[in-house]
C-alpha cells in the first residue's frame, strides 16, 4: 500500500512520527511522496531519502539534541549571551548544527539536492517555510524559480534549516537572489500542517498526514514570562488565529493520524531518552488505533 505522507511541525516531538511509520511500514504501507513543516520536513527528507522507521528509531532516540542547539547544555547561554545573540543575529542559536547533520545523513544515501531525488526516481518532496520579507508562504523546492533559483541543485538539508528556524530560536536564513535577500523561518508561520499540498497532483496515490493533539496550554500560563516566553507565545497566537484550523474537516479528519504529546514542549532540547521512547510509543499506539477504526470502518 502506498501513500503520501505528511508531517506537522512540532520541534522534538517529531520522534512520534517515528513510532507511527514504524506500526505502518509492519502492516505494508511504504511511501510515496513526503511533505512536511518544521521538524516535520526533517523526518520527510528522511523518509524521502530511503531512510526506514528502524533507521529513523536509532537516530532520533539515541541522539543528543542539545547539539542542535549549539551547546552542550542549555545552561551554557544565560539570558544576557541569548539576548545579545538575538539582536546580532535576529536569533539566539545559528542552526548551523542541523544543517550540517542533515546534509551527513542525507548524503550517506546518495542524496544531496532535491535534483539528486528526481534523478534517483525517489519520492517528491515539499518543504514548507515562510518568507517574511516577502510575507508569504514557501514551499520548496516548488517556488524557487520565482526566486531565480535553480531548483534542482538546491541543497535539502538548507531547505530543512529555513523550514525549522523558530521565530526568535534559530536565526532566519538568508535567501539571496538577483533582486535581494528574503529572511526565511520556520513554515508553522504560514502552514504547520499541509495536508492538502498533493491533492492538486495527477497520481491514484492516496495521503495520510501525522499530526500531533496537544493542549493549548501557553509558557505564560505556565508562570513563564521572561521576554523569550512571551515572544513565542505572540508568535503562537498569531499562528494558530490565522492558520492553524484551516486544516480541519472530514475528510482531513479520517487521513490523519492524531497522536497524543501531551507533557512534551517542541523546544525540549534536553529531552530524555526515556521520555524519546515515551513519544514513539505514543506515535505507535496511535498508528494502531487508526488502522484499527479504518479496518471497522
Amino acid at each position: 500500500m502506498k501513500f503520501n505522507a505528511v508531517f506537522e511541525g512540532g520541534g522534538l516531538r517529531a520522534i512520534a512520527f517515528v513510532g507511527a511509520l514504524s506500526c505502518l511500514e509492519k502492516q505494508g504501507y511504504i511511501w510515496g511522496n513526503a511533505a512536511g513543516t518544521s521538524a516535520g520536513s526533517l523526518i520527510a527528507s528522511l523518509v524521502c531519502s530511503g531512510y526506514t522507521s528502524k533507521e529513523l528509531k536509532d537516530l532520533l532516540i539515541n541522539i543528543n539534541f542539545l547539539k542542535f542547539i549549539d551547546s552542550d547544555t542549555l545552561i551554557k547561554k544565560n539570558m544576557v549571551t541569548k539576548a545579545i545573540s538575538f539582536f546580532k543575529d535576529k536569533g539566539i542559536y545559528s542552526g548551523d548544527y542541523l544543517e550540517e547533520w542533515l546534509d551527513k545523513l542525507l548524503k550517506e544515501k546518495g542524496i544531496t539536492t532535491f535534483g539528486d531525488l528526481k534523478s534517483k526516481n525517489r519520492c517528491i518532496l515539499k518543504i514548507i517555510a515562510s518568507d517574511i520579507t516577502k510575507k508569504r508562504m514557501l514551499i520548496l523546492p516548488d517556488d524557487l524559480p520565482e526566486y531565480g533559483i535553480d531548483s534542482d541543485s538546491f541543497s535539502i538539508a538548507k531547505a530543512v534549516r529555513m523550514s525549522c528556524s523558530i521565530p526568535f530560536y534559530f536565526k532566519p536564513v538568508e535567501l539571496n537572489y538577483k533582486d535581494g535577500t528574503s529572511f526565511i523561518v520556520d513554515g508553522s508561520l504560514c502552514c504547520n500542517y499541509p495536508i492538502t499540498i498533493f491533492d492538486n497532483m495527477n497520481t491514484s496515490i492516496s495521503t495520510l498526514g501525522f499530526k500531533f493533539k496537544v493542549s493549548n496550554v501557553s509558557y505564560t500560563a505556565l508562570g513563564k514570562t521572561d521576554p523569550l516566553s512571551l515572544l513565542f507565545d505572540m508568535a503562537d497566537t498569531i499562528r494558530k488565529q490565522n492558520v492553524e484550523e484551516n486544516w480541519i474537516n472530514e475528510e482531513n479528519l479520517k487521513r490523519s493520524i492524531l497522536i497524543p504529546i501531551e507533557d512534551v514542549d517542541s523546544k525540549e532540547f534536553d529531552i530524555s531518552k526515556e521520555k524519546s521512547l515515551s513519544l514513539y510509543r505514543s506515535g505507535y499506539r496511535s498508528a494502531q488505533e487508526f488502522l484499527e477504526r479504518q479496518s471497522l470502518s
